[in-house]
């Protein structure tokens, strides 16, 4: 199995980083704008992301952890025959946050598509939680 592992610091409270992360349903909205252009919930609870280039994606909360300030979530349907991940904000001192998001995923190939878009994911996400405009596009994926 594959890991992709993205961490990065966003200079915003992890309260206020946690409060947009935990609202999975308005990922689209409050935490990946641009990067994400459309959020459905469908019959079942799962959320139907659009990305910005056009790929279509299912998922399904696991589960959210306030205590720890971490969420975690499977992608359903699709190429990977395993899609999980998982999302956690640490404080990282006053008003700042670190943001860690982890995905594993089989078959092992899937790794080269999905990094690339968690790269952008997070760009747009920090720049979102920064109060910055956003710019990010979505590359191809599977």
């Amino acid at each position: 199995m594959a890991t992709v592992y993205k961490e990065f610091v966003v200079e915003a409270g992890a309260a206020q980083v946690w409060d947009a992360l935990r609202d999975f349903n308005a990922v689209h909205t409050r935490l990946a704008p641009g990067f994400l252009t459309a959020c459905t919930i469908d019959a079942e609870g799962a959320r139907i992301l659009t990305f910005a280039n056009g790929l279509v994606a299912r998922e399904v909360l696991v589960g959210i952890d306030e205590a720890h300030r971490r969420l975690a979530y499977t992608v359903t349907g699709g190429k990977a025959t395993h899609h999980h991940a998982t999302a956690q904000v640490f404080e990282e001192g006053e008003g700042r946050s670190r943001f860690v998001w982890i995905t594993d995923v089989l078959p092992d190939a899937m790794a080269a598509y999905i990094a690339p878009m968690m790269e952008q994911g997070g760009a747009a996400m920090k720049a979102a939680l920064e109060g910055r405009p956003v710019a990010a596009k979505a590359t191809a994926a599977a």
